[in-house]
């Protein structure tokens, strides 16, 4: 068979139409780890992003009412 398809299974309905994957993490995981990484970055495209500047402003004016 095809060595990069060991060790993954489809889970189908009872019809045949993939529904979801199951993924050898011992084989597979930095696949895995990079369709994670793809998954996080779709998620927070509509994020507003913040600069660095602004994120150093915020964590100097945090340190501050701590201490």
């Amino acid at each position: 068979g095809n060595a990069m398809l060991e060790g993954i299974r489809y889970v189908t309905d009872e019809r045949g139409n993939k529904l979801a994957v199951q993924i050898d993490l011992r084989k597979h995981r930095s696949v895995w780890e990079d369709f994670q990484d793809v998954m996080i970055v779709e998620s927070r495209r509509g994020e507003k992003s913040v600069s660095l500047e602004k994120v150093k402003a915020s964590l100097i004016k945090r340190r501050k009412k701590v201490a």
